[in-house]
């Protein structure tokens, strides 16, 4: 293979590409704040006012789901690990399925703006507001990494300004939240998915034909021990086998999807509640097909490279940015074409900050400021979010400077969401499953797994796993011009995919770090549940658990899951038993905004059930 021919360079037709789709998402922003007429509430602001449609709230779902993680970290994964990551379609499936059959019937029948509301519904203000703090720490953090890390790999591959990115995109996030709310936020999400997708497809398009059709990407990938799709090996200190993507993976992401603000604030802003679910299995073949577009680009990347590691051979300095090596190095002829895969890179990162920075302003809002001035009127609410909305960028920008200590995106990312998701997955299902979780067990059990999880979590950090638990696949460099002793670089290389401020520990290692912290990073999401959901079962039942009187709405009941075949039975039967549910839990928005909109009516209400 020939040396890098001009790897570097973005032209003027780059740049005006990638300026266009900031651009475009800005105006979208601007036009929601000029012709939203009605949109004088906070709740329109942040609900969308309850009128969205399942599409584009489907795909708004994919596309913050689908951050530059997604883009620049899946196909570096799949190079360096195989297809083993392609079982995360099946967690997806798991994941939606309990998201729409769990989680929505409850959130939607209540009718709240912070899922968060739900834990002093449900408990007491204590455990909502644990449940809050939380959620912002992990949100911001996460979304520091989200703006960081693409800005990062860009930068250090096509020149492209670091801080000018971060900053860029911190900036136009902010500006169109604040402008437009959730409705803005939803439909650039609609247009970034576009681009998203425009942008794989170009790189996967033009791979196969420069490697000379699929076959020979295939057939590589398999000479090269790529298509390792199954691996039942049971021990759950390896870092990816079917286990841990399946279980592991399936509590992670049922906590980003079933009960996070971000992804809650959206299938509820759907008109019903068959909409909201049916947003939530559209959105499940979105997933899919960025998830195959991420997966090939990934084989496309091994079949360039299979004899000629651009990471071993000290072209690129982390893994993260073979995909932006790959797209300049096939698309460099192509004007225009590097700066939308850069502008696809981006575009993910913009959906999913987007989503982060509304999302802070509802929950700020619903549970950090209502409950403490009552006496705020409908127009300062709104213009207190948008002030929130404009706190959260900068916030998050300031976080994209500490992302750079994180190490390797994926697992990073994927680490902050188990060791906080984990927990908070617990609590939300200890309160609709468990009817006799009080206030008490559920504030322990909490903390008890945010304490586990964090201790595993951040020894995982401090203590990378050893190569042979995270089976990295071998990479050759014979192909090169330049010599590099392959397997030297391979041992020495683990480092950049974990924290390296800490290193000076591998010498000597304890069974604690070769067992415990070893434990594969998609389980700390699974222990962080299942220890929030034991110690709150094992305290509710001594502290008068089974004596307290819970309002069934607060609980996923029978007619909730019955409620999927309504439309098979006869309309007066329908009637007969769902006529007092769906007018106590409210189907019909409107009739939410107006209970909520009527502080005092609310407060007194939370109060009647909770007594």
């Amino acid at each position: 293979m020939d040396a890098p021919r001009g790897i570097g360079t973005f032209t003027v037709w780059d740049y005006v590409v990638f300026a266009a789709v900031l651009l475009v998402s800005a105006a979208i922003g601007i036009y929601y704040a000029l012709a939203g007429d009605g949109r004088g509430t906070s709740k329109d602001f942040l609900m969308g006012g309850r009128r969205m449609h399942a599409v584009p709230v489907a795909l708004s779902l994919t596309a913050s789901f689908m951050s530059a993680v997604t883009v620049l970290g899946t196909p570096a994964e799949v190079y360096r690990f195989g297809m083993v990551y392609s079982l995360f379609g099946l967690t997806y499936l798991l994941v939606v399925l309990i998201t729409a059959e769990v989680f929505l019937p409850v959130f939607y029948k209540l009718g709240i703006t912070s899922t968060y509301e739900y834990l002093e519904l449900r408990f007491n203000k204590y455990v909502r507001l644990c449940g809050t703090i939380f959620y912002i720490i992990q949100t911001i953090l996460y979304t520091g990494i989200v703006i960081y890390a693409p800005a990062l790999a860009l930068n250090q591959v096509t020149g492209f300004h670091l801080w000018g990115a971060v900053v860029s995109t911190g900036v136009v996030c902010t500006f169109y939240c604040t402008l437009g709310g959730l409705k803005a936020v939803i439909w650039t999400d609609v247009f970034q998915i576009g681009i998203m997708l425009a942008g794989f497809v170009s790189v996967i398009i033009k791979a196969v034909l420069i490697q000379g059709g699929i076959s020979t990407i295939l057939n590589d990938a398999y000479n090269g021990g790529r298509l390792n799709f199954w691996n039942f090996d049971p021990n759950p200190l390896q870092r990816h086998t079917f286990w841990t993507i399946v279980i592991g993976g399936t509590f992670t992401w049922t906590g980003i999807y079933g009960i996070n603000q971000s992804q809650v604030q959206r299938f509820i802003s759907c008109k019903s509640r068959a909409q909201g679910k049916l947003s939530l299995y559209i959105n499940l073949v979105g997933l899919w097909t960025i998830l195959v577009c991420a997966l090939f680009s990934g084989l496309a990347l091994y079949s360039r490279y299979h004899d000629c590691d651009p990471w071993t051979a000290k072209k690129v300095s982390a893994p993260d940015q073979l995909m932006p090596y790959l797209v300049l190095d096939i698309l460099q002829d192509y004007p225009g074409l590097p700066g939308l895969f850069v502008a696809c890179a981006y575009s993910g990162t913009l959906s999913t900050v987007s989503s982060s920075i509304n999302a802070l302003a509802a929950v700020t809002l619903e549970d950090l400021v209502k409950p403490h001035f009552k006496s705020l009127s409908e127009r300062s609410l709104s213009w207190i979010s948008q002030g929130l909305s404009v706190l959260f960028g900068v916030l998050c920008i300031g976080m994209a400077a500490l992302a750079s200590l994180m190490g390797a995106l994926l697992q990073a990312a994927l680490s902050i969401f188990g060791m906080v998701g984990g927990p908070l997955l617990g609590l939300f299902t200890l309160g609709i499953l468990v009817p006799f979780a009080n206030s008490t067990g559920a504030l322990t059990g909490v903390l008890a797994g945010f304490v586990i999880s964090f201790w595993v979590g951040i020894g995982a950090q401090i203590y990378p796993l050893l190569p042979e638990r995270s089976m990295p696949l071998s990479l050759e460099t014979y192909g090169c011009n330049t010599t590099h002793n392959g397997t030297d670089w391979m041992s020495t290389t683990e480092v950049p995919f974990s924290t390296s401020a800490f290193q000076g520990h591998s010498a000597e290692r304890t069974p604690l770090m070769d067992n415990w912290y070893s434990i594969s990073y998609l389980y700390f999401s699974t222990i962080g549940t299942l220890v929030t959901l034991f110690v709150g079962m094992l305290i509710s039942l001594p502290t008068g658990g089974r004596k307290q009187n819970i309002d069934h709405r607060f609980l996923l009941t029978k007619e909730d899951v019955l409620s999927n075949f309504d439309i098979f039975k006869k309309k007066k039967h329908v009637l007969s038993y769902k006529s007092h549910p769906i007018e106590d839990g409210g189907t019909d928005n409107p009739a939410f905004n107006h209970i909520e909109l009527n502080f005092t009516d609310q407060s007194g209400k939370i109060d009647g059930t909770r007594l």
